[in-house]
């Protein structure tokens, strides 16, 4: 049997690929205009992932940097960054335990970054982003909202089955979030499919909870909407917009 690895060591480089239908291109332009109305040139886009973001913003004129704690998840992004003629830089790295290497105007977190952080980590990782900016500096996030936890992802199976590659997840309840047991079945060169397994925790937090640690940490809030500027009690994801006093 396939030895279970932790998240994205396998789903890295499929990982764009099967979000395809989620609005790439709209849900980057949101955020840019957000990021506009401020006078920012730098920027580090923490939980990266394939990278997605972080070369959309490049492309936008910002210096970027993005940061994973996914070794295969960096491979990925900087492989895709340079055959697209891309020039982000990216570091390995634990936002929760990692002061970051230099100041940035703004730090981004985007796509259930924050949900992957225990909530008994989540001031170490809103401090660490706090030290990495300038004074003034902008930090634009979201989380996937409580209710969609409660409604759309607990105690539920997701699956897309596609000519090259099948992707299961099976999502067990737990008290402060979800753990996904991910199985992936990946064709391989002979027409033979190779099984992969992997787990996921992701963490439920309110708006509440993130207010209060944001503030704690020393961020004034400006901003809180629905993905796209949704109605927040509606929306899937909650969309916040902070500045570091």
């Amino acid at each position: 049997m396939n030895e279970k690895k932790q998240a994205y060591a396998y789903l890295a480089k499929w990982f764009e690929y099967l979000n395809d239908d989620c609005g790439y291109e709209q849900w980057s332009q949101y955020l840019i205009d957000k990021l506009s109305r401020y006078p920012l040139a730098s920027g580090l886009d923490v939980g990266c992932g394939g990278g997605w973001f972080t070369r959309a913003f490049q492309k936008q004129g910002y210096a970027m940097t993005g940061m994973d704690i996914s070794a295969e998840m960096l491979d990925f992004a900087q492989e895709t960054a340079l055959s697209r003629g891309v020039r982000s830089e990216y570091i390995l790295g634990d936002i929760t335990k990692t002061k970051l290497p230099s100041r940035f105007d703004f730090v981004t977190a985007i796509n259930d970054c924050i949900n992957y952080i225990p909530k008994t980590k989540l001031d170490a990782a809103f401090k660490n982003v706090r030290g990495g900016l300038r004074k003034g500096g902008i930090f634009l996030f979201d989380i996937s909202s409580a209710r969609k936890f409660k409604e759309k992802i607990a105690n539920t199976v997701s699956a897309d089955d596609r000519d090259e590659i099948t992707y299961l997840s099976f999502n067990r309840e737990e008290e402060d979030g979800v753990t996904m047991d991910v199985t992936l079945f990946v064709r391989r060169e002979d027409g033979a499919f190779e099984r992969m397994d992997e787990t996921h925790r992701q963490y439920s937090y309110t708006e509440e909870e993130i207010v209060a640690a944001l503030v704690r940490n020393g961020f004034e809030v400006l901003e809180i909407e629905g993905h796209l500027g949704e109605d927040k009690e509606r929306s899937d994801r909650i969309v916040f917009l902070a500045r570091k006093k």
